[in-house]
């Protein structure tokens, strides 16, 4: 849904060979899966259902492939959001909310955000300065049952909010590596790193 050109270029700086797909064979013989996202949460779920793909998505996942969801990609790993009626692929328990609304903030929450590490070891940050800054385009955001896998959270207003998750082979952000310069290419340079660190020599 949306950003698969830009976020393939991203992925092909960093070092990988981006394939677009929706045949589940082409998941299953993947060394990582990379899911994108931008728009509205009920019809990407309906768009993955309807191509066949939520088992090979989940089935990829609980192998131990590294996989890496973005903005959308992360909020549709969730069991419900605010946004719509479709469930969620459900397999992060948790719910995706909407930003209350606040004086002097602005929804959607638009723009550069600094990142507050909660996870400060994972993979992800390798190599990036402290709170580096990142771009975000979202009016909603997730909010896990278990705090133990945000990996960093942001602020908008007075609402501190999940930013990124990770939880072994399972990676995700709310904001757009792609769009956010020298740190997002960065961090995906670190997926491809991992990834390429798994693959038999």
């Amino acid at each position: 849904m949306g950003n698969l050109h830009s976020v393939c270029k991203g992925l092909e700086k960093a070092g990988a060979t981006p394939n677009v797909t929706y045949s589940p064979k082409e998941l299953e013989q993947a060394d990582a899966i990379v899911l994108p996202g931008v728009g509205a949460f009920d019809p990407a779920v309906q768009h993955l259902r309807s191509r066949g793909l939520e088992q090979p998505i989940k089935e990829a996942i609980a192998s131990g492939k590294p996989f890496l969801g973005i903005c959308l990609g992360l909020q549709i790993l969730f069991e419900s959001s605010a946004e719509g009626t479709q469930p969620g692929l459900g397999i992060i328990k948790g719910k995706v909310r909407r930003f209350r609304p606040e004086p002097d903030i602005t929804i959607p929450h638009m723009g550069w955000n600094q990142l507050e590490m909660t996870q400060p070891k994972s993979i992800l940050w390798e190599h990036l300065p402290s709170d580096p800054w990142v771009y975000f385009v979202h009016s909603y955001y997730v909010d896990p049952i278990d705090p133990l896998i945000r990996a960093a959270t942001i602020t908008h207003g007075t609402q501190t909010v999940t930013a990124a998750i990770a939880h072994e082979n399972l990676m995700a952000v709310q904001f757009h590596p792609e769009k956010s310069s020298n740190i997002g290419l960065q961090i995906l340079s670190n997926f491809v790193a991992q990834v390429r660190e798994k693959i038999p020599a």
